[in-house]
C-alpha cells in the first residue's frame, strides 16, 4: 500500500475528526438548567416589561422549557446589576440581564463605576422603543404646547418626574424638552425615581405634573385602564398601531427625538457555547410570528440585532451618547 496515500487518508480523517468535535462544541450547550432574566429596577418598568418579553418570548417559541424567573435589582438604573453581574456573576450562563438605551447612557458617562461598555458580553436587541411626555388625564395641559407654554412661563410651577437621576435618559428626555421650550435646563425642577412604576404613582398622586417616560410603558398602563394622558412621542414620525393617534412632538412643533432599544447582555466570562446558544435562541424567538405579536403587546417596534451586530450598534451608541453628555456639561474633563 503506498505510504503517500496512507498519509493522506489519515489526514483526512483527523479532519473530519476535528470538524465532528466543532460541530460537537456547538451542540454541546444546553438550554440552562434555571434560566433566569435581571431587571434592574422596580417591577412595573421598562426593564421588567423587557424581562418579560423574553420570559415569554422564548418560550413561545418552544427556546426554553425550563420556566424563566425574573430577579429585579434596582439601584443605580442599572448600575448595581451591573457590577454584580461583572464582578459575582461574570461566568453565569444561565442569568441574562435587561439594558436599555439609557444603559449605554449612564456607561458612556462613566455611572457604572469601574466597568466600562468593554466589561459585558451583548446578547440581543428584542424591540425598539421611544419617549413620551405623559400627564394625568385630568391635567389641564391637553397637548404638549399647553405643556411647554406654562413651562416657559415659569419653570418652577412644572414638575418633571421619571426613572432616572441627573444625566440618565429620562433625564435626557427632560432637558431636551425643557431646551425645545426655550428653557435653561439647569433651571428645571426635576426629581429622579428609581423606575417607571414610582414615578407614574407619584403622577397620580400630583406629586410631579409631567412624567418623562417610554411609549412601551405608557402603552401597558392605557391598556390597563391608567388615568394618564400621552401628549407627545418623541419619535420623526407618529407610530403605528393603537398609539397612532398621539402626534409627535415635531408635529406639535417642538425638536424632541428620542429613540431608545431594549435588549439583553451576559457576563464578560460565560463561554462561547453558552453565549451562542442565547444568541440562537433569540434569533429563533424574534423569527417566530409569536414574537412580533409578543412586541405589539409590549407596544415595541422591531429591532432585531444579536451578536456581533448588537456588539458593533451598541458601542457605536455608547460614543454618540458620550458626545451628547458632554454637550450638557455632564462628563467631568
Amino acid at each position: 500500500m503506498n505510504k503517500l496515500w496512507i498519509c493522506k487518508q489519515l489526514a483526512g480523517l483527523l479532519v473530519g475528526v476535528g470538524a465532528l468535535a466543532a460541530v460537537s462544541g456547538v451542540a454541546s450547550a444546553e438550554e440552562p438548567r434555571r434560566p433566569e432574566c435581571i431587571a434592574p429596577a422596580q417591577p412595573g418598568g421598562g426593564f421588567d416589561l423587557t424581562c418579560r418579553l423574553a420570559q415569554e418570548g422564548l418560550k413561545a417559541a418552544g427556546q426554553l422549557k425550563a420556566p424563566m424567573r425574573i430577579i429585579y435589582m434596582p439601584g443605580g438604573i442599572g448600575a448595581v446589576a451591573y457590577n454584580h453581574v461583572v464582578a459575582q456573576k461574570p461566568d453565569d450562563g444561565g442569568s441574562i440581564i435587561a439594558f436599555s438605551g439609557g444603559s449605554l447612557l449612564n456607561l458612556a458617562q462613566g455611572k457604572f463605576g469601574k466597568y466600562n461598555v468593554d466589561d459585558v458580553r451583548w446578547l440581543a436587541a428584542v424591540g425598539s422603543d421611544f419617549g413620551v411626555a405623559v400627564v394625568r388625564d385630568d391635567s389641564p395641559y391637553k397637548n404638549l404646547k399647553d405643556l411647554m407654554a406654562a413651562f416657559k412661563a415659569d419653570p418652577s410651577k412644572i414638575v418633571l418626574g421619571a426613572g432616572g437621576t441627573v444625566g440618565s435618559q429620562d433625564w435626557m428626555k427632560a432637558a431636551l424638552t425643557a431646551k425645545a421650550a426655550g428653557v435653561d435646563y439647569k433651571k428645571m425642577r426635576f426629581v429622579a425615581f428609581e423606575g417607571g412604576g414610582e414615578a407614574i404613582t407619584a403622577l397620580r398622586g400630583g406629586h410631579i405634573q409631567a412624567y418623562m417616560g417610554d411609549a412601551a410603558e405608557a402603552f401597558i398602563m392605557l391598556e390597563g385602564g391608567a388615568p394618564i394622558r400621552v401628549l407627545a412621542v418623541f419619535n420623526s414620525e407618529r407610530l403605528p398601531g393603537k398609539l397612532s393617534s398621539i402626534p409627535t412632538a415635531k408635529e406639535q412643533g417642538f425638536d424632541i427625538d428620542w429613540p431608545i432599544i431594549r435588549g439583553f447582555y451576559v457576563g464578560p466570562k460565560v463561554s462561547d457555547a453558552d453565549y451562542d446558544w442565547w444568541v440562537q435562541a433569540f434569533k429563533n424567538t424574534q423569527a417566530s410570528p409569536e414574537f412580533a405579536e409578543l412586541q405589539k403587546k409590549q407596544g415595541l417596534f422591531p429591532f432585531n440585532k444579536s451578536g456581533a451586530e448588537l456588539d458593533a450598534y451598541v458601542k457605536e451608541r455608547v460614543k454618540a451618547y458620550t458626545e451628547l453628555a458632554n454637550s450638557f456639561g455632564l462628563i467631568k474633563k
